[in-house]
């Protein structure tokens, strides 16, 4: 039983960082998805990939983990690359793509 412990990245729908802030202990899949033949669904009988426990800290999943027992891999959070751009830039002289409208 292996986990991964990772801080998530926020959403394409969302400009915020609401849910990017904590991290998250998921367990990886034990047992290959397979096709429903009925209904054509995807079905599997590893119950521990439903899981997903949330915590404040890293040092909280961490802990939890070793608590419990449970192997794990720690995935750092990348830091964010700003790109700092201005309203104006899309009008400037010196644009790579020039203005067609």
């Amino acid at each position: 039983m292996l986990a991964r412990i990772f801080c998530p990245s926020k959403t394409a729908m969302q400009s915020g960082k609401a849910k990017s802030v904590g991290w998250v202990l998921e367990f990886e899949p034990t047992d290959a998805r397979r096709q429903d033949p009925l209904m054509g669904w995807t079905q599997t009988a590893d119950t521990e990939g439903q899981v997903r426990l949330s915590f404040g800290t890293k040092e909280e999943a961490v802990r939890y983990a070793d608590q419990h027992g449970i192997a794990f891999q720690l995935i750092d959070a990348k830091p964010a690359k700003r790109i700092l751009k201005a309203y104006a830039d899309n009008f400037a002289f010196g644009r790579k793509v020039p203005w067609t409208h």
